[in-house]
C-alpha cells in the first residue's frame, strides 16, 4: 500500500512539472524593453523649448524672456488660447524690467563704490607718503581712520554688489528655463488630493505622544 501511495504523489508531481509552462527569458526582456520605449514620434516641446530658454538667457539677460513671451504670443495667434493671455504678457514684461531695473541698480552701485574704494586708498596712500598732507578737496575734512572705514565699507559693498549681479544673472537663466517647461506641463486634470485623519507624533523624546491631525495627499 505504501508503495501504490509513493506511486500516486511521484506520478502527480511529475504530471505538476510538466504541466508547468517554461519562462521565456527573451519574451520577458523583449516586454520590459517595450515598456519603457517612448512612442514613435515623440517629441518632449518642454525641453526643447527649455534649453533655448537657457542659451538665450546665457547669451544676454531677458532673451530667455523673450522667447517664453514670443511662445505665448504664437499660442494666441494659434488659437491656443480662448483669451489674449493679456496678464500672462504684462507677468512676462515685468520680469523682463525687473531683470534689467535692478541690474541698472546694481551697476550703478557698484560703480559708486568702485569709486568711493579707489579714489579714498589713493587719498590714504597719498597721506601715507606725504606726512599726512590731503590731495582729495572731498577728504580734507575727514581724518585718516575714517577714510580707512569708508575704504573698507566701499570695497565690502563693491563685493556684495558683484555677488549679486551673479545671483540676478543666474535667477534669470533659471527663471527662463523653468517657465518655458511648466508650459508645456499641463496638470489640471490630472492633479486631485485627498485629505484624511491621522496621529501625529508630537513627541520624538519621549516615546509616541498621539496627537490628531490631518494627512494631504497629492497624486500628480
Amino acid at each position: 500500500m505504501r508503495v501504490f501511495y509513493l506511486f500516486i504523489v511521484l506520478l502527480l508531481t511529475f504530471a505538476t512539472a510538466k504541466g508547468q509552462v517554461p519562462v521565456n527569458n527573451k519574451a520577458l526582456k523583449d516586454s520590459s524593453k517595450t515598456d519603457t520605449i517612448k512612442p514613435a514620434g515623440y517629441v518632449n516641446k518642454g525641453q526643447i523649448a527649455g534649453k533655448k530658454a537657457i542659451r538665450r538667457s546665457l547669451i544676454f539677460p531677458g532673451l530667455g524672456q523673450m522667447y517664453n513671451y514670443g511662445l505665448v504670443v504664437n499660442d494666441v495667434k494659434s488659437g491656443y488660447y480662448g483669451d489674449k493671455r493679456v496678464f500672462q504678457k504684462i507677468y512676462i514684461i515685468g520680469k523682463i524690467g525687473l531683470i534689467y531695473g535692478g541690474g541698472a541698480v546694481l551697476v550703478s552701485s557698484y560703480i559708486e563704490n568702485n569709486r568711493m574704494y579707489r579714489a579714498s586708498l589713493a587719498e590714504l596712500v597719498y597721506r601715507q607718503e606725504n606726512d599726512n598732507t590731503s590731495k582729495d578737496p572731498q577728504f580734507i575734512r575727514y581724518e585718516t581712520a575714517y577714510l580707512t572705514t569708508a575704504k573698507d565699507i566701499a570695497k565690502n559693498n563693491r563685493e556684495i554688489v558683484l555677488l549679486s549681479l551673479v545671483a540676478l544673472y543666474g535667477a534669470n537663466v533659471i527663471d527662463a528655463y523653468v517657465t518655458a517647461r511648466l508650459k508645456y506641463h499641463n496638470v489640471e486634470n490630472e492633479l486631485t488630493y485627498k485629505i484624511t485623519p491621522t496621529l501625529i507624533n508630537s513627541s520624538t523624546m519621549y516615546g509616541f505622544s498621539a496627537v490628531p491631525g490631518l494627512k494631504l495627499t497629492l497624486k500628480l
